[in-house]
C-alpha cells in the first residue's frame, strides 16, 4: 500500500479569532480529495486550537506548533504534550527551522521532544532542513542526517511521524527548491532511513516537503516519487491551501 499524501499547513504566530474563523470556513467549504486519498492536518497558534477544533471539518484535524520536552511543571510559557492531550489535539510540530535557529533548540532536544510526545500518543510531524550556507558548502545530506538521527537515536516505532523536509534557505523566502532538488534530498533521507532505521521504516515514512509550497508549484513537487507531500507555511492562510490539497489527486495518477 502507498504511503498516503500528506498536507500540512503550518499558521505560525499569525491570527485574529476573525481571521481564524475566516480561513477555517474556506477550509470547510473547499473540495478536496476524501481522506483516503490526502491527510490534511493545520496548525493554528496555541490559543486558537480549541476555537479550530471546535469549528473544523471532521476529515480534517489539527496539530501544535511545539510542545514541552518533558512533563509540565514549572516552565513558564511552554505548553506540555499532557496538554495537548487533554485537548484531544493529535498532532504536533516538532523542530521546526525557526524553533532550531532563533531558540537554538538542538538535533538532541528536538530527538528527546519527539519520543516524549510519541510516548504519549501524540502524532509529530519532525522537521528537518540544511540553511543556504550549508547547502552551497555541500553538506545537505549531513546535516538532514544529523538531524534525523537525533530522532532515531530515541524512536523506534517510526508510525507516528512524518518528516518534513525544509530547506531553510527555501522557507518565506519565495525561494523554492526544485522538484529535482526536493526529490534528490527527499531519496537520500529514505536511503538514510533504509540503512539506518529499516527497510520498512524507509519505505512508510512519509517525507513532506516545506519552503515556499504555493499552488502554481505543488503539482510538479507532488508528482516526485519520494515527496508525500508539504508542510505549508504562508500559503496555508489562503484560499490556494485548497488547490495545493488537490495536489494530492496528481499523486494518485501519477
Amino acid at each position: 500500500m502507498g504511503r498516503k499524501f500528506f498536507v500540512g499547513g503550518n499558521w505560525k504566530c499569525n491570527g485574529t479569532t476573525e481571521e481564524v474563523k475566516k480561513i477555517v470556513a474556506t477550509l470547510n467549504a473547499g473540495d478536496v480529495p476524501p481522506s483516503d486519498v490526502v491527510e490534511v492536518v493545520v496548525s493554528p497558534a496555541y490559543v486558537f486550537l480549541p476555537l479550530v477544533k471546535t469549528l473544523l471539518r471532521p476529515d480534517f484535524h489539527v496539530a501544535a506548533q511545539n510542545s514541552w520536552v518533558k512533563k509540565g511543571g514549572a516552565y513558564t510559557g511552554e505548553i506540555s504534550v499532557e496538554m495537548l492531550v487533554d485537548l484531544e489535539v493529535p498532532w504536533v510540530i516538532l523542530g521546526h527551522s525557526e524553533r532550531r535557529q532563533l531558540l537554538s533548540e538542538s538535533n538532541e532536544f528536538v530527538g528527546d521532544k519527539v519520543a516524549y510526545a510519541l510516548s504519549k500518543g501524540l502524532k509529530v510531524i519532525a522537521c528537518v532542513g540544511e540553511t543556504l550556507e550549508q547547502r552551497e558548502s555541500g553538506l545537505t545530506l549531513e546535516v538532514v542526517a544529523a538531524q534525523t538521527k537525533a530522532i532515531a537515536e530515541k524512536v523506534s516505532d517510526w508510525t507516528n511521524i512524518v518528516i518534513a523536509y525544509e530547506p531553510v534557505w527555501a522557507i518565506g523566502t519565495g525561494k523554492v527548491a526544485t522538484p529535482a532538488q526536493a526529490q534528490e534530498v527527499h531519496s537520500q533521507l529514505r536511503d538514510w532511513l533504509q540503512v539506518n532505521t529499516s527497510p520498512e521504516i524507509a519505505e512508510t515514512t512519509r517525507i513532506i516537503y516545506g519552503g515556499s509550497v504555493n499552488g502554481a508549484n505543488s503539482k510538479e513537487l507532488a508528482v516526485q516519487p519520494d515527496v508525500d507531500g508539504f508542510l505549508v507555511g504562508g500559503a496555508s492562510l489562503k484560499p490556494e491551501f485548497i488547490d495545493i490539497i488537490n495536489a494530492a489527486t496528481v499523486k494518485k495518477n501519477a
